[in-house]
């Protein structure tokens, strides 16, 4: 095979390692968040007191934030020392594993207060594999992605969490209409079991990958501590990743607290037409994020993501207000305008923006670190919503104020940083 024909071969098989990943990793993140949002409070926490069952079982969710830095470390220590290939084989199987223990759990009837012990222990691996996931196969892609393109090679690892999340929707309708004994009883651990196949795929895409041509040809030694390295030479441009990260808020907002809210007696919607909503949305997104990516590589990472920080902040606040309304044709438009459109700027983005910000000897770690830590607070938004929520008509209003104050902090960080489009792969954190 030719040298470019092969280059070409190797960048989309690098896109299709990284999308299946991604795939993988939000169709975790969205079976989780849903089965969390409707059964896990019941399923894994005390009967009594129903608002602190569904706290506590939206904090399991968050819980995995807070492993997911020390994964970055630990993960982006290695793929910067040894490499990209064999961390990401790593994080897939973690990932798989962790997944289908899940899926195999005991309940709070069979076990006590073993049964959330225990999911607590499987969130807590999930998040360290998803600490080093997205990092590595951003940098993996980017570091195979042809000069002026970089925007649209890694964006499909977002179009895999477009993916993930319809794959993930699909498979938990129909678990989420059966009886509501059988959903408590057996039917929610259905979609975890089914990851094993999506394991399975990835790992093989991902073990016919050689190193990146990028790693391979740094002539300088790899740090033999990458964190010191990064916090030494290139703080700034992790406080703005971490800044810039805040905007993962939206989704976890969307995805899981706007679903507790739509269902709740307060509003009474039906959870099989919102999680619709998610489908179509997500639908949307897979060819809208690539197609915001090319625009990226055409004007810049930076005004196509402080515009998408901004206007996700915005639709946001629509889909809660189209929500409280209690208007399915109008929750449908909102939705889609939010996580289908306007999230998509910043979430196909964040792949190269990030993953440009770094010198190639610290990549991995500070794409990995910087985004582990600003995604804690995302972690953590649907619990925080649910605490803020007021009450009556305007219920809604502290979880938009909070949605809009993390979209300006994103915005303002990316507007600080250094435009990368343009600069060749070599020289990008230089």
């Amino acid at each position: 095979m030719e040298a470019p024909a092969r280059e070409r071969d190797l960048a989309r098989r690098a896109a299709l390692a990284a999308f299946l990943g991604s795939l993988l990793e939000y169709y975790d993140f969205f079976i989780y968040g849903s089965a969390a949002a409707l059964v896990f409070s019941t399923v894994f926490f005390p009967p009594g007191n129903p608002t602190v069952s569904a706290v506590l079982a939206l904090a399991t969710f968050g819980i995995a934030y807070v492993a997911r830095p020390l994964g970055a470390v630990v993960f982006g220590h290695f793929g910067d020392r040894f490499g990209r290939r064999g961390v990401l084989l790593a994080t897939v199987l973690l990932m798989g594993a962790s997944s289908l223990a899940i899926g195999c759990l005991p309940t709070y009837d069979s076990v006590g207060t073993l049964a959330p012990v225990l999911l607590v222990i499987c969130r807590l691996v999930q998040g360290l594999s998803a600490g080093g996931e997205a990092a590595g196969a951003s940098t993996l892609t980017l570091e195979y992605a042809p000069e002026g393109r970089r925007g649209f090679f890694t964006s499909f690892a977002m179009s895999g969490f477009a993916a993930g999340m319809v794959l993930a929707t699909l498979v938990f309708l129909p678990v989420a209409a059966l009886p509501k004994d059988d959903l408590h009883a057996w039917g929610w651990r259905i979609p975890f079991l089914l990851s094993v196949f999506v394991v399975a795929v990835a790992y093989f895409i991902r073990r016919r990958l050689d190193e990146t041509p990028v790693f391979t040809a740094v002539e300088e030694p790899a740090p033999a501590l990458p964190l010191v390295t990064l916090l030494r030479e290139q703080w700034r441009d992790l406080l703005r990743v971490i800044g810039c990260s805040v905007f993962a808020v939206f989704q976890t907002l969307f995805a899981v607290f706007a679903l507790a809210f739509g269902t709740s007696s307060a509003v009474g919607l039906d959870k099989a037409s919102l999680l619709w909503v998610s489908v179509v949305a997500n639908a949307v997104a897979i060819p809208a994020i690539p197609l915001w990516a090319l625009l990226s590589d055409r004007i810049g990472r930076r005004p196509v993501w402080v515009f998408g920080a901004l206007a996700s902040a915005i639709t946001l606040v629509a889909y809660l207000w189209a929500i409280s309304t209690g208007s399915m044709p109008l929750v449908f438009v909102m939705g889609v305008l939010h996580a289908g459109i306007a999230y998509s700027a910043v979430n196909g983005l964040w792949p190269s923006f990030f993953t440009e910000m770094f010198d190639a000897r610290v990549r991995y770690t500070g794409f990995a670190i910087g985004t582990q830590l600003g995604f804690l607070l995302a972690g953590f938004s649907p619990s925080i919503a649910v605490a803020i929520t007021g009450e009556g008509s305007t219920a809604w209003w502290p979880v938009s104020v909070f949605a809009l104050g993390c979209g300006a902090i994103s915005a303002f960080a990316a507007w600080t940083a250094r435009e990368t489009h343009r600069t060749p792969v070599l020289e990008l954190g230089r």
